[in-house]
């Protein structure tokens, strides 16, 4: 089965790799880490009926409902023909995707969405914070990454779903966790996934990265607020049942495209915590929640 989807992959992909120059919606962003981010894979199966159909350092996840596809992040513009391609080279037809969850309105999770949502039908649904940036394509003014700069295709079909609310579609139910720190919209995703009597908890983790544009300060008056989001979501991540943990920068989950040992999320908060910390260290500054 891997080997037929491997070689359905190479010829669905082939076509859909270089998409068309004079598309708005998937007109390629120039990101310094564009071609990095997006090291084409095949699909592969997380387990149960979800799986991977993104790239070596963006995830992106499809979860079958059984009434229909949830697709999470989007990555650049330019990946959402190839998402798409990965999406037939398992079998399903995108245009069953019904939902399109978001971690985090950032470019390199979020830009392909306007493409994808066109092409599909489906809602992209996010956080009430995380919709204001998706409707603009630009990232918010209090955002730590600010002056980077860069925006991305609009969104307009959105639904906005609050902290500990469930989506429900087919056998699927997928809980909203608020995890600010990255960004103040950003949400992390869970749901039950089962082979047989088997079952696992699978979480789909936003970034939890304390990086900003040069010059930006988290002790500062405007940071602070985000190094209490961080402490929240790391006590978020440290109370969730995590079988498996997909991250939304998959280096960012150990080795691997998931992380499946025990404590993966716990893991993957203390990780976070001990960049914050020094992080803020190097302000002058050593309290990390």
């Amino acid at each position: 089965m891997r080997a037929l989807v491997l070689a359905v992959w190479i010829m669905s992909t082939a076509g859909a790799a270089q998409p068309p120059a004079d598309d708005p919606l998937t007109r390629p962003m120039a990101a310094e880490r564009a071609k990095q981010w997006l090291l084409p894979l095949p699909p592969e199966k997380v387990f149960g009926k979800s799986y991977l159909v993104g790239f070596g350092g963006l995830s992106v996840a499809l979860i079958d409902t059984g009434k229909g596809l949830v697709l999470i992040d989007g990555a650049l513009p330019q990946a959402a023909p190839m998402i798409l391609a990965n999406v037939r080279a398992l079998g399903f037809n995108p245009k069953d995707i019904k939902f399109i969850l978001s971690t985090e309105p950032h470019y390199d999770h979020a830009g392909g969405f306007a493409a994808l949502a066109r092409d599909t039908g489906a809602t992209v649904v996010a956080s009430a914070r995380g919709a204001e940036g998706l409707r603009a394509g630009a990232m918010a003014a209090d955002d730590p990454q600010l002056a980077y700069g860069g925006t991305w295709p609009k969104v307009t079909r959105l639904r906005v779903m609050k902290d500990g609310e469930v989506l429900r579609l087919g056998d699927a139910a997928i809980t909203a966790h608020a995890t600010p720190g990255h960004t103040m919209g950003s949400m992390s995703w869970s749901w039950n996934a089962c082979e047989g009597k088997i079952c696992k908890q699978i979480v789909f983790a936003s970034s939890l990265n304390p990086v900003s544009a040069d010059g930006y300060r988290y002790t500062s008056a405007a940071g602070k607020p985000f190094v209490a989001g961080f402490g929240t979501s790391y006590r978020v991540m440290e109370a969730l049942t995590c079988d498996v943990l997909i991250a939304a920068h998959p280096d960012n989950a150990g080795a691997g495209r998931v992380g499946d040992k025990p404590g993966a999320c716990r893991a993957y908060a203390e990780r976070s915590r001990g960049l914050l910390a020094k992080r803020l260290a190097s302000e002058g500054d050593s309290k990390a929640e």
